[in-house]
């Protein structure tokens, strides 16, 4: 599998992989020591490819790096940390998160 770099687009809110003319992402907002992941995009010719785990994986990585607590509202990176359970620490648990 190739393997992509991060880039945390901070005018867009959001996490990048360039895909090589397409790009994947997961959208975030940040509050207060927090950050919601909020929608992750993956183009559909690169579906089932590993690419949306790799990009979760690597956001989670840099979150943790900054000390900052995560709400997966993002229903693909809730069921990642679910199968991942080395993230779940990183949870912050909230109304409306979804499990």
């Amino acid at each position: 599998m190739e393997r992509y770099i991060l880039k945390d687009n901070e005018a867009r809110s959001r996490y990048e992989f360039d895909l090589g003319g397409h790009t994947a992402y997961i959208d975030y907002e940040k509050d207060n020591g927090t950050i919601v992941l909020t929608h992750t995009f993956v183009p559909e010719a690169y579906e089932g490819r590993g690419v949306g785990a790799q990009l979760v994986a690597a956001a989670l990585a840099d979150i943790r790096r900054q000390g900052l607590k995560v709400v997966p509202q993002c229903s693909f990176v809730a069921v990642y940390i679910k199968r991942h359970p080395e993230w779940s620490d990183m949870v912050r648990e909230t109304a409306g998160a979804e499990r």
